[in-house]
């Protein structure tokens, strides 16, 4: 049987070709919401395989390429969703979006097995290449790291490994396990075979050493987030505008359950507001006065002095005055600005951004604003909590992460749950405390542990009362970013290319 399956991979492409996609397709099955780590494991490792029993060179761009489609095509299927708001209009192009964004991000996994399969070592190679693909893809072109190979460990104590090596590191470190069982695997070679279960027991042993012991937080002052429940084609409706308005006024208003005391804090979710800042002035006042003197927390837009809009967040005082004021710096590519506008203008891609012509102006970067009793924030706006080095880029350590975002874009289904789910990592990386505001959900407040303290759920209506987890001891992560593994990776790039070299590691691993 094993020399069957041995030569159906080394069969042409048209027979490898779909093993590879389904492979990609399992290793998508440890997003959010399924979070079948196993399934997804043994995908990554079955991609490993196909690529140890690769024929001519010439095919294994294909087989990277198509492990990469099968992965991004199933785990951004909530990328439609946001062409789906006005269907009459853009919804035609929600298949072709899907198609050519899991097209485009497959580039970046069929350079790495093209480079591998010409490397001295190809196995090594490929390990150390994916992650740099990996990592080229968080980083190029404005980035977007959405889905990380290294996020399949999500919903177990592995993950927690984020505060030592970061996102980056633990897929290297997840690479480098499913190389080695696939060699297993593939040879039936008992040696291989425990020193993978050896590094499996270390990621999963070790995240649970790592795992930071619950805290006391029965002193800690207490947040209110509101959840308004607006969905993205009724939200800026004219005639809803009100409905919406009104319902956040009166949740932030209605009394505290659970014998806590009155919050410190309020948050409203991103563009909570329809108004522009400086027309806001009479709807601000009725916030802060259903907020009693209590200060909230918002998102709203607003214009400059030039004319510029902003995706931003305010910090209203009790007394209405706005002390904090925070620009989203990373844009959304063809969401909140528009590349080249004038080019797209002629079918209708503009009107995906919120804004006409280009759409948002990016802010400074990221910024800490002073919360008072809760201490210093940085801010987060929608998918800036999916960026590594966004969260770790503030100008001094925060007390805690404060996100604000409208998942109403990303529908009802994969996409909250996978930006809850890389929010919580975010958390884990840093060993910080996040408050998370979502229009439709799900808001949660997660402790530095990246557990969920309290949430509400997607869909609902309502509020999240709870007490604000303290800020922990910075992670090693969070006191040296991405910079240490970056040349690390610099330097296994160069050694995997050495032509005379030897990398003392078992030979088997050399051999394509």
């Amino acid at each position: 049987m094993r020399d069957l399956t041995v030569r159906a991979i080394a069969t042409p492409r048209v027979a490898r070709l779909p093993l590879a996609f389904l492979a990609g397709l399992a290793l998508a099955m440890g997003a959010a919401p399924y979070e079948l780590w196993a399934v997804a494991l043994l995908g990554l490792v079955g991609a490993f395989w196909i690529f140890i029993a690769l024929g001519p060179r010439r095919r294994a761009f294909l087989t990277g390429w198509a492990v990469g489609f099968g992965y991004f095509v199933f785990s951004l299927g909530w990328i439609t969703e946001p062409f789906q708001v006005d269907a009459a209009v853009t919804g035609w192009m929600a298949p072709f979006a899907l198609v050519l964004m899991a097209a485009g991000l497959g580039l970046f996994w069929g350079a790495a097995f093209w480079a591998a399969a010409r490397s001295p070592r190809p196995l090594i190679a490929l390990v150390v290449l994916w992650c740099a693909a990996e990592m080229a893809r968080g980083y190029l072109l404005t980035g977007f790291p959405w889905g990380m190979v290294g996020y399949l460990w999500a919903p177990v104590p592995a993950i927690q490994w984020v505060s030592v090596v970061g996102s980056y590191g633990l897929t290297f470190l997840t690479l480098d396990l499913a190389a080695v069982l696939a060699v297993a695997l593939h040879g039936r070679d008992r040696r291989m075979l425990a020193l993978g279960a050896a590094g499996f027991v270390l990621l999963l042993g070790g995240g649970l050493w790592l795992t930071p012991a619950p805290q006391d937080l029965s002193e800690r002052p207490v947040v209110r987030l509101v959840q308004p429940n607006a969905p993205q084609d009724q939200k800026w409706n004219p005639e809803m505008v009100p409905v919406f308005f009104d319902r956040q006024l009166r949740l932030t208003g209605q009394p505290v359950a659970g014998g806590l005391p009155a919050p410190s804090l309020v948050v409203w979710p991103e563009t909570a507001l329809p108004w522009l800042l400086h027309r806001a002035r009479e709807p601000l006042d009725m916030v802060s006065e259903a907020a009693g003197d209590v200060p909230v927390a918002l998102g709203i837009q607003r214009r400059d002095e030039d004319g510029r809009y902003y995706n931003s967040m305010v910090l209203m005082q009790g007394d209405g005055s706005i002390t904090e004021t925070y620009d989203k710096h990373h844009l959304v590519p063809f969401g909140e600005y528009m590349p080249a506008a004038s080019l797209f203008a002629h079918v209708n891609i503009s009107g995906l951004a919120q804004r006409a012509a280009s759409g948002y102006s990016a802010g400074p970067g990221p910024q800490l604003i002073d919360l008072g009793v809760l201490g210093t924030a940085l801010p987060l706006i929608c998918y800036e909590a999916v960026f590594p080095q966004d969260v770790g880029g503030a100008p001094g350590r925060a007390d805690l992460l404060l996100h604000l975002t409208n998942d109403a874009w990303f529908g009802t289904w994969s996409g909250p749950y996978q930006h809850l789910s890389q929010s919580r990592i975010r958390a884990i990386e840093q060993r910080l405390p996040m408050l998370r505001a979502a229009n439709t959900g799900v808001s949660a407040v997660i402790d530095g542990g990246g557990r969920v303290i309290a949430q509400r759920g997607l869909g609902e209506a309502g509020v999240v009362d709870a007490r604000v987890p303290p800020p922990m001891a910075p992670s090693f992560y969070a006191t040296t970013g991405d910079l240490p593994f970056f040349l690390l990776l610099l330097v296994l790039i160069a050694a995997v290319f050495v032509p005379n070299g030897r990398i003392p590691i078992d030979p088997r691993l050399n051999r394509p």
